[in-house]
């Protein structure tokens, strides 16, 4: 049997964006009448499986929204519980409830949606946290509402809520540098997720402003690109005044390395993270973050996935909420 055909595919075959071809498998606006023929012609001959919950849905009221957030999310300490309970108050306020289900890593890959899509248990979905295109792509055809929340890409970009990580990183690399510091490294694996990549991108912005030099060994990675988990951390042969992680987990994780390594925090070596997680606080010193605004985000997404629910055909685009800068104790001024 020969692979199940994609709308990145039929995307490919087109010369057009995935978006496109999604917003023409679903009825949406924003392609013309004789582009959504032709990508459906183009389906048809393709061989491509339609799924469905590519007829229209019919109306359904359970008041049940479910919450979708793949399993490398999910820990003991994990920063989404934050946004689930935030998430799960603002829908109460509504007089709604949530079904969590974990996604697994074999569902994601397959592309399996829960059974609470197929036997219309719920109104409409959020989805927390990065998946795969594939499993993106499945959940967009099925014709439920849907809103991503802390992620977002090509496919996706017309129905999410995301921090504005590139803001916030920026504004922490520049705090770094009006205290002296000068060579800053950067920890995260910019090929993992979305918002790393912003996180790095607004640290980038931060050194060319100040024209500071961007060396290859000052990127250090934390975390495994295919399956979201944590790598052992590796210091870089010339240190750093500081290192600005992609988050606090990896912050912490990296205080413990140096520590191991002979050097004091911030004494030697300057530490920031992002989020304000609990990483942040049980770190030995606290560590100076980025506050993510996750109350805010969760009332957005669950608005938004309302406005949605009511019309289906609505986008409400990309939204960014701001984050802000609380200091702690990780970072030493070397403006003596």
């Amino acid at each position: 049997m020969g692979r199940k055909v994609t709308m990145k595919d039929i995307a490919e075959k087109l010369e057009i964006s995935t978006v496109a071809v999604s917003f023409a498998m679903s009825g949406k606006r924003g392609v013309s009448e004789e582009l959504r023929a032709k990508i459906k012609r183009t389906a048809d001959e393709m061989g491509y499986k339609y799924e469905s919950g590519m007829s229209p849905r019919k109306a359904s009221c359970s008041n049940n929204i479910g919450i979708v957030v793949a399993e490398r999310y999910v820990s003991d300490n994990s920063f989404y519980f934050k946004f689930i309970r935030s998430i799960s108050t603002v829908l109460q306020n509504h007089n709604n409830y949530a079904f969590f289900h974990t996604l697994t890593a074999y569902n994601e890959e397959r592309a399996i949606l829960p059974n609470i899509f197929e036997l219309e248990h719920v109104d409409g979905v959020i989805v927390l946290g990065q998946i795969s295109d594939k499993y993106s792509e499945a959940i967009i055809a099925s014709g439920i509402p849907v809103v991503f929340l802390d992620f977002y890409n090509e496919l996706t970009s017309d129905s999410c809520i995301v921090c504005d990580g590139f803001y916030g990183m920026y504004e922490m690399t520049n705090y770094l540098i009006r205290n002296g510091h000068k060579k800053i490294a950067f920890v995260g694996n910019i090929h993992s997720t979305s918002s790393i990549q912003d996180r790095y991108l607004g640290y980038l912005k931060s050194l060319i402003e100040h024209k500071l030099p961007l060396h290859d060994y000052f990127l250090i990675s934390d975390r495994d690109e295919k399956t979201g988990r944590f790598i052992p951390l590796e210091l870089p042969l010339i240190m750093p005044t500081a290192f600005v992680c992609n988050c606090d987990e990896t912050a912490c994780r990296l205080i413990s390395v140096l520590k191991e390594n002979g050097y004091r925090v911030p004494e030697d070596i300057s530490v920031t993270g992002f989020d304000n997680s609990v990483y942040s606080s049980i770190s030995v010193p606290n560590i100076t973050t980025v506050e993510v605004n996750a109350a805010n985000m969760a009332e957005l997404a669950v608005e938004s996935l309302m406005s949605k629910i009511k019309s289906p055909s609505n986008s409400i685009g990309m939204i960014q909420v701001k984050g802000q800068l609380v200091l702690k104790d990780s970072v030493a001024s070397l403006n003596y």
